[in-house]
């Protein structure tokens, strides 16, 4: 029964906003629905805020319209999306990650380019951050079993079923190039299909057949001395063609596609409308198949192939220097998928000096990926900050158990451009630490996670290093935080929003709306009146400058032009809001009346600067309890209007809220009329 009426309560939404056809996107917040439409005259607002799960309806600038839900929005989301007729919603407009983006480009100044640069990086690696996860997680499987000697993973005669656990993570890592083309694609507004099929072509079992030497005479193979790799060359129309295997690249796809966007984007202004659909595809695929087949892969092969001989050389060479320059590298290696090339050189060392040098310097820089995102984790937690949270938690789970340093790196590092510079002190730390005690080697080839601890050697100087690693990077990133001051003013805003308004939102879910109230326990005042909090000039919410208020979607009240900084509870009561930026107050009485106090338009983004706040939340105050000092005139200096709105949260159960407004008041004065 009660699907069958939340499910109605979306296709109402639906309805009361023009219907499907009106609506061109929709995202949420924390609370409130986001909806682009076609006509926003085609809204029946008193319809919609009639729908129960409508706590209230705010028209926006253009043909943008909120739905105020509270903390079911992200459920109320879900059914609407899911319904049948909401099906092509979406597909054709800006979403809010494309609308950030933009406004990221806008801001961009002498660095813009290489701002691009990572943002290109980064949204080609993140929609694909869920699989990497699950696959890194089921490599900390097999690598626990690994270390406890239960299977040998690196047997070549494992028993069939390790064999296929092998591929269930295999398949992430192997088609990465065909998954980053299609993201990167995407990321660049061409079509990630044909991005996909052209490394998808490269990647085929006709493709591969051709370095088979007793089926093709024309292909002649060659190994290469240093990482003791097989080279194959066939003879394409005429055109020597370096044969290559492209499972687990990265740097191809990223080059090849940021080439075919200028080669598709060039057909679709020569062709027609009409026809671009058949031959911008097909000549895009005709040309960058070749491309990339000849030129751009090889080229990336190549450029890895040279900086593992190159790391061979230092090793003989400088192995100090080495050790030191390694985890510096690698930070700048795994996001272009130049590291891969390394894996061959590990295996081939072991195979033919019985150790390898790599892995043991290799690991500081991993360690210091993963104290960073430690670090991340910790402020998360600090600041409640759930997605990251999560994300961290995931990354973090993948690192330490697996060794896996993708999921840091694409779901978080690259986000943040302030955590490089941080991890980069760490890798130096930890690589400094082993290259002037001599050095780590290993005779296996492990991941570097705490499960392979033992396989490095000396144990005690790899346990120092990759620990001095951690740790440094973590430290930093959690004294210095990993955000700009926007980006962390932004995040505050949302939390201190979010809490706000789920706060109320229980309040009111906590009070039936379709029954008679029961009988409150006696109280020695019921609360009949709401005095000013503030000194100043009451007025109507109608000339509050915010439409969410304005509207009354989160209760009755008046709004106050301040003259004075003291702010003071207007009612008796506990405190069940008290965000730390001071901006507002949420006070329940005896007799359960909902009052909020706002202090401010958007005052949140002052995080807290100009408030001197002298209470805390579930502490209980009386009538002209002092609540928070602001300083009108540095906050008026920093442009925010501090307009201080009182409203009643549950004004819908109460018999009436009755705003006296239109003169002057004082803390203490009468400004709202309650009857229980």
């Amino acid at each position: 029964m009660e699907t069958t009426t939340q499910r109605s309560d979306a296709q109402e939404i639906v309805a009361k906003l023009g219907g499907p056809g009106n609506i061109l996107s929709l995202t949420h917040c924390a609370t409130r629905l986001r909806f682009e439409l076609s006509d926003a005259s085609l809204v029946d607002q008193k319809a919609l805020e009639a729908i129960p799960v409508v706590m209230g309806a705010v028209p926006q600038s253009g043909d943008r319209f909120q739905v105020v839900i509270g903390g079911a929005v992200q459920t109320t989301f879900n059914q609407i999306m899911n319904l049948p007729e909401m099906a092509n919603i979406g597909k054709n407009s800006t979403s809010d990650a494309d609308v950030k983006s933009a406004a990221r480009s806008k801001a961009r100044g002498k660095s813009r380019y290489v701002d691009g640069f990572f943002e290109y990086l980064s949204d080609s690696f993140r929609p694909m951050l869920g699989v990497l996860l699950g696959a890194s997680l089921i490599i900390a499987f097999t690598a626990m079993l690994d270390a406890l000697h239960i299977v040998d993973f690196r047997a070549a005669d494992k028993p069939v079923s390790w064999v296929f656990v092998d591929a269930m993570w295999h398949g992430v890592f192997y088609f990465l190039p065909i998954i980053v083309a299609y993201n990167a694609a995407k990321k660049l507004k061409i079509d990630p299909w044909v991005g996909a099929t052209v490394m998808g072509a490269l990647m085929t079992p006709e493709f591969m057949s051709l370095k088979d030497t007793a089926k093709f005479a024309s292909t002649v193979c060659t190994k290469n001395p240093t990482l003791g790799t097989e080279s194959c060359v066939a003879n394409i129309f005429g055109l020597p063609m370096q044969l290559n295997d492209y499972s687990g690249q990265v740097f191809v796809p990223l080059i090849m596609v940021a080439v075919l966007a200028l080669v598709y984007k060039g057909l679709k202004r020569i062709f027609p409308e009409n026809i671009q659909m058949v031959f911008v595809p097909f000549i895009s695929m005709v040309v960058m198949i070749p491309v990339t087949a000849f030129l751009i892969g090889p080229m990336g092969v190549w450029m890895g192939n040279g900086l593992g001989g190159g790391m061979a050389w230092m090793n003989g060479n400088a192995p100090i220097l080495f050790a030191i320059i390694i985890p510096l590298l690698y930070p700048f290696l795994v996001p272009l998928g130049l590291h891969w090339p390394l894996n061959a050189l590990m295996l081939v060392n072991i195979q033919t000096l019985g150790y390898d040098f790599i892995q043991g310097p290799m690991g500081s820089w991993n360690f210091a990926a993963f104290g960073a995102t430690a670090g991340v984790l910790y402020i998360s937690w600090r600041d409640k900050e759930v997605e990251m949270r999560a994300t961290a938690t995931g990354a973090l789970a993948a690192g330490l158990l697996g060794g896996i340093s993708e999921p840091s790196l694409y779901g978080i590092h690259l986000r943040f451009k302030r955590i490089y510079p941080r991890m980069l002190v760490g890798c130096l730390v930890g690589g400094l630490i082993t290259g002037i005690f001599g050095g780590v080697k290993t005779s296996a080839f492990a991941f570097t996670s705490l499960l392979t601890i033992p396989v490095f050697s000396p144990m005690p100087l790899y346990v120092i290093s990759i620990a001095a690693a951690f740790v440094t990077a973590m430290a930093l990133v959690i004294i210095s935080d990993y955000r700009t001051p926007e980006q962390k003013a932004e995040s505050l805003a949302n939390r201190e929003q979010a809490e706000s308004d789920l706060a109320l939102e229980a309040a009111r879910a906590a009070a039936p709306t379709d029954v008679p109230p029961a009988v409150p326990t006696p109280v020695s005042t019921p609360t009949t009146v709401i005095v000013a909090p503030i000194a100043g000039l009451v007025v109507p919410l109608d000339e509050v400058d915010d439409k969410v208020f304005a509207s009354r979607a989160l209760g009755e009240g008046v709004g106050i032009r301040p003259t004075d900084g003291r702010v003071t509870s207007p009612v008796a009561g506990v405190l069940v809001t008290v965000p730390e930026s001071g901006h507002a107050f949420g006070i329940k009485t005896d007799d359960g009346v909902e009052v909020l106090v706002h202090v401010g338009i958007d005052t949140v983004q002052l995080q807290g600067k100009c408030f001197d706040v002298a209470v805390e939340k579930n502490q209980r105050v009386e009538i002209g309890d002092l609540l928070v000092t602001v300083d009108l005139e540095g906050a008026r200096d920093a442009g925010y209007d501090l307009t201080t709105v009182v409203v009643v949260i549950n004004s819908k159960t109460l018999v009436s809220v009755t705003p006296k407004t239109g003169s002057d008041v004082i803390p203490g004065d009468l400004i709202i009329d309650v009857t229980p």
